[in-house]
């Protein structure tokens, strides 16, 4: 996983972290689900680029 991508996937959830902190302050059901939708998104995409480092890993032991 390049750098740059695990720092946007981390920005992403920490900005769904901070929706939904505002939307619970602030009561508003929208800006909270938003923030939730934002921080989810970012765990996933963290996940998958997981797999694939782990895949890529998995491929080059098999080589040698």
């Amino acid at each position: 996983m390049s750098w740059l991508d695990k720092l946007k996937n981390r920005a992403q959830r920490a900005k769904g972290r901070a929706k939904e902190g505002a939307g619970r302050g602030s009561r508003d059901p929208g800006l909270e689900a938003e923030g939730r939708k934002d921080r989810v998104a970012g765990g996933a995409k963290q996940a998958g680029e997981k797999i694939k480092d782990a895949a890529r890993e998995a491929r080059r032991t098999t080589e040698r």
